[in-house]
């Protein structure tokens, strides 16, 4: 069912309804400017390439899409580093944002930088992915279509889940099944709790874990509810976006410090200030109020623009 269809049955009634999320139109980009030799280079370009195959001509879903329902998003590797032995290290930026309805605007639904991946490349080596064998033969072959695949799968989930209530659990799991499989190496981190607190791991654990269950509710309140409503009553649609931070501080006052709500404000400071400042001086308050408590490196950012 595409999303115009969808969008039209929420307008006549108010219970949720089932969406068919798109898959995905990516562009990789790997910034090759660190790299010394011209070899490396060539090598990545020809990795680009390659990645930018697997991740848009894979069936992600079971799913039926038309092109113009797919997700548009953005995976970009920097900082890359060349180890020694076809070994890499690396960042990546992914990027991604779902329309909102009658309008021309993209809504950012994820924006988060992933520091710890490290890999083995080799010019033409098949970029290739299975579910039921995550790491392959080679560990740090394994790795990169490894995180490539959590993160289609966590795209993919979280924008389900801002169309349909719980609509995104299973790729969580899909992506869960990836954490679980990961591969398994001296030089591979992220996928394990003991690797930090702002990982793959906890991301994935806090978006299946029922203790935080209220997270979901919120990407349907804040996008769904919010955001798609915006157009047909302003006041209703903000009233849902002030109810989905609320939601979140209840799940941040019982459970402090998760990655997952640190994860949802990635890239929202200014979209909330401009959806806030045109409401009632009470609403305004409010939302200033949570904002600084959960947001904290955007707080000095809500106290002035929402006084």
């Amino acid at each position: 069912m595409c999303r115009k269809i969808v969008y039209i049955f929420f307008i006549m009634v108010t219970v949720p309804v089932c969406l068919l999320a798109q898959e995905l139109k990516v562009r990789v980009t790997i910034d090759t400017r660190q790299l010394s030799t011209p070899a490396d280079k060539k090598a990545f370009q020809t990795c680009q390439a390659a990645l930018n195959n697997f991740l848009n001509n894979r069936k992600w879903t079971k799913e039926t899409f038309q092109p113009n329902e797919k997700i548009v998003c953005n995976f970009l590797m920097n900082g890359l580093e060349a180890q020694g032995g076809n070994v890499y290290k690396a960042k990546l930026m992914v990027q991604a944002a779902r329309p909102v309805y009658n309008t021309n605007y993209d809504c950012p639904i994820i924006n988060f930088i992933d520091e710890n991946v490290t890999f083995k490349y080799v010019e033409y080596q098949s970029i290739e992915f299975n579910d039921n064998r995550v790491s392959g033969s080679d560990p740090l072959v394994g790795n990169l279509t490894a995180i490539l695949a959590y993160y289609a799968y966590m795209i993919i989930g979280l924008d389900f889940d801002s169309f349909s209530l719980r609509g995104g659990d299973p790729y969580f799991q899909k992506a869960m099944n990836i954490v679980n499989n990961a591969p398994e190496g001296r030089d591979i981190s992220g996928w394990k709790a003991f690797d930090g607190l702002r990982n793959r791991y906890w991301l994935t654990e806090n978006l299946t874990n029922n203790r935080y269950n209220l997270i979901h509710d919120t990407y349907y309140s804040y996008y769904r509810l919010g955001m798609d409503y915006m157009y047909e009553n302003e006041t209703e649609g903000r009233n849902a976006i002030l109810n989905s931070l609320s939601l979140i501080n209840t799940m941040n006052n019982d459970i402090p410090n998760t990655m997952i709500v640190q994860f949802f404000f990635q890239g929202k400071a200014q979209e909330l200030i401009k959806i806030f400042k045109k409401a009632t001086p009470e609403d305004r308050q409010k939302a200033r109020e949570i904002l600084q408590k959960i947001d904290i490196s955007n707080s000095n950012t809500y106290k002035q623009e929402l006084k």
